[in-house]
């Protein structure tokens, strides 16, 4: 459970980190089913419905970039985002009733592992409310130089930046950035971070010679519900599921307007689109 510092420390700021969240034998057997999971894969021949390799390598290279879904497709991470610890914490920041959103596994592989510029999450995702968190598991020691998280802590309940070029979504804050209070969360395997969906964030890319795999979660609240962008709102939304409490019927508006997240063509992940908003 999170303490009252936690707590208010994740209303002040925009997250809270929680060392050993996970113990070692939890974060080993994530390891396990992530290189089962990555195993026999190449960027020539590899599932893109499950997996997104990383594009620097070699046809038979077999760097892995993201895993889709884990909490979805495979039963050990399904279980974790059910958990009775985790959805303690979650209850506590956003009430008794509860959605699972989304998961996914960065994985930033040694020397490559790709960059995450400035972005805040709901600007991909409108809610009618911001009662969003996403949950962010370390599986490895995280530094700066192997990339760990960044965020800019008190922005939450600031309006959402501008993530927006000529009239399209670039996955990316696209106005200036005021980077004197970033803050680098360098945490050990087993740490969980609560990040609030307004809080920009970025990572660097992996220079060291370790991984840094992290298991990243979302949770939102029963009667946060998604505006609709295209067919990509139900495509995300097939993997939403109550997880605690009471499938809610009204939705609860927290503000009067927000930015559609219009894209010029469709992409696979966040990683595609801001490579696109480069060019």
């Amino acid at each position: 459970m999170l303490n009252q510092g936690q707590i208010a420390q994740y209303g002040r700021d925009g997250y809270t980190l929680v060392p050993e969240f996970l113990s070692c034998t939890q974060v080993g057997e994530l390891l396990s089913d992530i290189e089962s999971i990555s195993a026999g894969n190449t960027l020539a021949a590899h599932d893109k419905t499950r997996l997104e390799m990383e594009p620097s390598q070699s046809p038979e290279g077999t760097r892995v970039r993201r895993i889709y879904e884990p909490c979805t497709h495979y039963a050990r991470f399904r279980a974790l985002s059910e958990s009775e610890p985790l959805l303690r914490c979650v209850e506590a920041l956003l009430g008794p009733d509860l959605l699972f959103h989304y998961s996914k596994i960065n994985m930033k592989p040694p020397a490559i592992g790709s960059v995450v510029e400035w972005h805040q999450d709901l600007a991909y995702y409108p809610l009618t409310n911001h009662d969003s968190v996403a949950v962010l598991f370390y599986l490895d020691d995280a530094t700066a130089s192997n990339g760990c998280l960044q965020v800019i802590p008190g922005c939450q309940q600031a309006p959402l930046m501008n993530h927006t070029r000529g009239g399209f979504f670039q996955g990316r804050i696209t106005e200036p950035v005021d980077l004197s209070h970033a803050v680098s969360l360098e945490a050990k395997a087993g740490s969980a971070i609560f990040m609030h969906c307004m809080t920009p964030h970025a990572s660097t890319v992996n220079t060291s010679s370790h991984p840094r795999r992290t298991l990243i979660l979302s949770y939102r609240a029963a009667d946060a519900f998604p505006i609709y962008v295209g067919p990509g709102t139900v495509d995300a939304e097939t993997h939403v599921r109550l997880v605690r409490g009471e499938q809610l019927s009204l939705a609860r508006f927290s503000v009067k307007q927000f930015p559609i997240p219009k894209q010029e063509r469709k992409t696979a992940s966040l990683y595609e689109l801001q490579e696109l908003s480069r060019l």
